[in-house]
């Protein structure tokens, strides 16, 4: 079982930036490959960025490439995981969610584990 708790949302203008973590606890959690996904209002949840459990190997969403990094720190039963965003835009509006899964994929059905997610807003 794996527990996941994000932190780091707010209110932020345009241009600015924001560092969400995602604290995850359970035997195993340093193993698993973690991701972010965002969901606005009235659309469906969508693939921001995801790291394998190394730390070494990450993929982004196009429209967040060259703004935001995902990292994560690995330690016994726990692993906190990061994304840096900058150059924030008011498209990036949304609730921000982390995940959890055996192996790096980048489709929100296929991961096992959520946290509750925590709002992120952007202003003009």
């Amino acid at each position: 079982q794996v527990q996941l708790v994000e932190s780091g949302g707010g209110l932020v203008q345009a241009g600015g930036s924001l560092r969400l973590s995602c604290a995850a606890s359970g035997r195993t959690v340093s193993s698993y490959a973690m991701g972010w996904f965002r969901q606005a209002p009235g659309q469906e949840r969508e693939f921001v960025a995801t790291v394998n459990w190394r730390g070494d190997n990450t993929y982004y969403a196009d429209s967040v490439k060259e703004r935001f990094t995902i990292s994560r720190d690995n330690g016994k039963n726990a692993a906190t995981v990061y994304l840096q965003m900058n150059s924030l835009k008011p498209e990036d509006t949304a609730v921000y969610y982390c995940a959890a899964r055996i192996g790096v994929v980048t489709t929100a059905t296929r991961y096992d584990y959520w946290g509750q997610g925590t709002q992120v807003n952007v202003s003009s």
